[in-house]
């Protein structure tokens, strides 16, 4: 089951990206595949990518249960599930340099969600963690704020899946601060990367963030949860996944 619904969160996100290339919503495109009622709408929210100990674990015990039996071309197809995931989170990142004038090195960015998903402390596998793997190669000053999240868990996770420590990485703390608050995370920052789906990163006064940052200021919003045009409309130069790019 974790297979099938790892199938189809990639299965929107891999349109996500034809979207953007086009000009179309990717929202308007779940909204219609989800109405029929052969398929349903669970699952077929385009996002930065999933995460969690589960959908990884399950597709490749069934890429290696596929390959005992010889059945090569039935792994490779479900070993493209992970592929497309990691394609996703790598193409974000990827966006926010490409945006941000093709450097990130010494800019502060808010990093808004370190979870997995909402309503959990879960860590593990997030996307957040290769997204800000990838901004500190790039040489990002990164603030994160997770309301579940605490620093000691977050260093945890960089250590165990993605090998960066204060040993891989001298200057980790320099490159990477934890924040008590959203508003303290973005303050001064040029650029904010929402990677979590929490409520209260809905409600934030966008207004008040909006006047304490560097300009341009940017909002990537990795889980399609801000209203784009309220944002545009304040100043904000919005990326959203899957929808249009949207300039102040």
């Amino acid at each position: 089951a974790n297979a099938f619904l790892a199938q189809r969160v990639s299965s929107i996100n891999s349109i996500s990206a034809l979207c953007e290339s086009t000009g179309a919503d990717v929202s308007e495109i779940s909204r219609a595949i989800g109405s029929d009622p052969r398929i349903g709408p669970k699952f077929l929210q385009s996002s930065v990518g999933f995460g969690g100990s589960c959908f990884q674990k399950d597709i490749l015990n069934l890429v290696y249960l596929c390959e005992s039996y010889g059945l090569n071309d039935c792994a490779e197809y479900w070993h493209q599930v992970i592929k497309m995931n990691e394609y996703q989170k790598s193409r974000f990142t990827k966006k926010m340099v490409e945006r941000m004038f093709n450097t990130v090195t010494g800019k502060k960015i808010a990093i808004l969600g370190f979870a997995f998903k909402k309503d959990t402390g879960d860590t593990r596998e997030t996307a957040s963690a290769f997204v800000c793997r990838d901004l500190m190669q790039e040489r990002a000053k990164l603030h994160v704020y997770d309301p579940q999240v605490k620093r000691e868990q977050m260093l945890i996770e960089f250590d165990y899946t993605l090998n960066v420590s204060a040993k891989t990485q001298p200057d980790l703390d320099k490159l990477i601060v934890t924040s008590p608050s959203a508003y303290d995370a973005c303050e001064g920052a040029h650029a904010i990367a929402i990677l979590t789906e929490w409520d209260e990163f809905k409600t934030l006064d966008y207004q008040r963030i909006y006047e304490k940052m560097a300009k341009p200021a940017f909002v990537f919003d990795g889980r399609n949860i801000v209203d784009q045009a309220a944002l545009r409309k304040i100043g904000f130069e919005v990326y959203s996944i899957g929808k249009p790019w949207s300039q102040a």
